[in-house]
């Protein structure tokens, strides 16, 4: 509880001096608000707008959730044929760094023609962009067991399964962890590039209407949303990795930290 009041506290301060920055160059420099509203002008602007963005912001998670879950379901089993399969690693792992370097704005378009304007146009930008992130690092952990370890499992037992599930994959999930929250955050700017592409509802749909009617507050406060809907995110998969591998290294020295500040 302590530790998550901390965290906590540090969010709020830097979110406050972001705030107190950006007043001090809106308000002090008297610039108009087409060019950077105050932050109350947006906060004002966001509450009038709420209602009516509601239903974009349900489309645009929508399509995140969506998106983040097919990676998730894609990627993992993908990273593990990756590590203990070499043909597969040397055929399909060159393919996958390939994908990767194509843009993805680039591929938008086709995916308008191929698809339509529905929704999987938008969930196939929001996988490509979250998928190689997590399968390199699901594919990193998969491959850091320690082999003595392995050694030794495989001295007690022969069943490959229960080493699976008793050290292979516990020895991935830091790694697997670290590519979810990199994948959740890319999973959120795809969604918002899939709907600048093509799309009549959504948050990037609203940001390109904000856009062309010069009404840079709702801009803003839109920009805003999407900041909060990505750090929630983020903060949720944060949560479920504190939950699943309190264990870990990383987090164990958190806490202990956290209990040498409290003496």
């Amino acid at each position: 509880m302590t530790d998550t009041l901390r965290r906590g506290g540090g969010y709020v301060a830097t979110l406050a001096v972001v705030v107190g920055l950006w007043w001090a160059v809106a308000v002090l420099g008297r610039l108009p608000d087409y060019v950077l509203p105050a932050p109350d002008v947006v906060w004002r602007t966001l509450l009038a707008s709420l209602r009516a963005l509601s239903p974009h912001i349900q489309v645009t998670l929508h399509e995140i959730l969506v998106g983040f879950g097919l990676t998730v379901v894609i990627s993992i089993p993908l990273a593990m044929l990756i590590a203990y399969w070499k043909p597969f690693e040397r055929t399909i792992y060159p393919l996958i760094v390939l994908l990767q370097l194509i843009p993805k704005i680039a591929l938008a378009p086709l995916f308008i023609v191929w698809f339509g304007f529905g929704f999987v146009p938008k969930i196939a930008i929001v996988f490509l962009l979250s998928f190689f992130p997590l399968v390199i690092d699901s594919t990193v952990g998969f491959k850091s067991v320690n082999p003595l370890l392995l050694h030794l499992a495989h001295t007690i037992t022969a069943s490959e399964w229960r080493i699976f599930w008793r050290i292979r994959l516990p020895a991935a999930l830091p790694n697997i962890f670290a590519g979810l929250k990199v994948a959740i955050a890319f999973a959120t700017v795809g969604a918002i590039v899939g709907e600048f592409v093509g799309a009549d509802r959504g948050m990037g749909y609203m940001l390109l209407r904000a856009n062309g009617d010069l009404n840079t507050p709702l801009l803003f406060a839109i920009l805003v949303l999407l900041s909060g809907i990505g750090v929630v995110l983020f903060m949720i998969v944060e949560g479920l990795e504190r939950a699943v591998i309190p264990w870990h290294v990383s987090i164990r020295r958190e806490l202990t930290q956290v209990e040498r500040s409290t003496l």
